[in-house]
């Protein structure tokens, strides 16, 4: 079925293949994209690769009213953030979810693991985000905010490793970076608390 991460964006513009090329071009990275399907200016799909044609994920953009695909994947993710920890980010989904009118998905291959590739999937998935906004969901991870903080658990257990994460307080999020494998970490952020002595965003 292959993995995915996603970005879930209430906006219908559509991001410039120019400025996400652009965005390439400024971070260094030899990389390119190639438009796949759909005129430039109303692109359906993108294939992200090294300069030596290595691919490292094929992006493809639709629309929750045009594709049944995509509208069902929302009701998905709405049925997962209802069972979801902490409670108080599985309400705030519940409420931003609907709002989500084009979803970026983007399905990793084998290029993301070498020369950078996934540096390089990062860069051109923020490009998208500063264009049209949204929130981020990784399969086997979970939701982040519209900060690109993440703010629900779905990791299994044997996640490992720093990661930014936010728990929602008074209206406001907190970021914070946790360890993942550290159970205390773990259960503080799933009762929506910020566990002692962890790293604080400046």
């Amino acid at each position: 079925m292959g993995y995915y991460i996603r970005v879930l964006s209430p906006s219908l513009r559509i991001p410039s293949l120019a400025k996400l090329q652009e965005a390439l071009v400024r971070s260094n990275w030899p990389a390119k994209l190639t438009l796949e399907a759909g005129p430039e200016e109303a692109w359906e799909r993108l294939l992200l690769s090294h300069a030596d044609d290595i691919e490292i994920t094929d992006i493809e953009r639709s629309t929750t009213d045009a594709s049944d695909v995509a509208a069902n994947e929302l009701d998905e993710f709405l049925i997962e953030a209802e069972e979801g920890e902490p409670r108080s980010a599985a309400a705030w989904l519940v409420d931003y979810l609907p709002t989500v009118k084009t979803i970026y998905a983007f399905q990793l291959l084998s290029g993301v693991d070498v020369e950078g590739g996934w540096d390089i999937l990062g860069q051109v998935k923020e490009a998208i985000r500063e264009q049209v906004g949204g929130i981020i969901q990784a399969d086997g991870e979970g939701f982040s905010n519209e900060e690109g903080f993440h703010i629900l658990w779905q990791f299994g257990d044997d996640a490992a490793g720093p990661w930014w994460m936010a728990v929602l307080k008074d209206g406001q999020w907190i970021p914070f970076q946790i360890e993942l494998s550290n159970p205390q970490h773990r259960e503080a952020f799933c009762r929506g608390e910020v566990p002692p002595g962890v790293v604080m965003m400046s």
